[in-house]
């Protein structure tokens, strides 16, 4: 991926804007439409955070590695985020309370740039992120009921088509087949691996 590609007004003009309405997504049941439940599916709206830092080789995404006691997806590799609950007026607001209280960010830290495909899980939540960029000095303070870890990823390798597989678990009685881009000891997938895809494909496109 061009480092020069992945400057702040690129990435600002490949998003919809935060209220851009809605759009149509990826979801996890694309790689495994036999999965897919028959009739619609009754999904809950959660928002999720990706949060850009730069740094002296360029920007990093702020990732964390959730509490392994968590309901859902304990232990994976995630953006901070959750559920939009009844006080949240919008999914931006949801996105943003969600990782004050997982990682510490202020809101006010936060410039958003703007949003983009909607993400559906197999766990039946309907996922906006929100892509914001970072004020410099941020410190993380984790909340160790919901976060064991955050730690940063350079923008380039996430969403660098070169880096994603097509890996499959055991699942349901049968094989799941999801989108994984390991970093290291990070083993990122699932909905935070496609999301970061869309992402990329976005900030490739021409």
């Amino acid at each position: 991926m061009d480092q020069q590609r992945l400057n702040i007004a690129h990435i600002r003009s490949a998003l919809r804007p935060p209220d851009g309405g809605d759009f149509a997504g990826t979801s996890d049941f694309d790689f495994n439409p036999e999965w897919r439940p028959e009739g619609p599916l009754r999904l809950r709206a959660a928002s999720v955070l990706v949060p850009l830092i730069a740094r002296g080789a360029g920007l990093n995404v702020v990732l964390t590695r959730r509490a392994a006691r968590l309901r859902h997806h304990p232990g994976q590799i995630a953006f901070p985020g959750g559920k939009q609950d009844p006080g949240d007026p919008t999914p931006l607001h949801a996105a943003l309370r969600e990782a004050r209280e997982e990682i510490g960010l202020d809101p006010a830290s936060v410039s958003i740039l703007g949003s983009f495909d909607r993400h559906e899980t197999v766990t039946r939540f309907s996922v906006t992120p929100f892509v914001g960029l970072v004020t410099p000095g941020f410190e993380p303070r984790i909340d160790p009921s919901e976060v064991e870890e955050v730690f940063e990823v350079p923008l380039a390798f996430l969403v660098d088509p070169a880096h994603r597989r097509r890996h499959s678990r055991a699942w349901g009685g049968g094989r799941r087949i999801y989108l994984a881009i390991p970093y290291g000891p990070y083993y990122i997938w699932g909905a935070t691996a496609r999301m970061l895809a869309t992402l990329g494909d976005l900030i490739g496109a021409p």
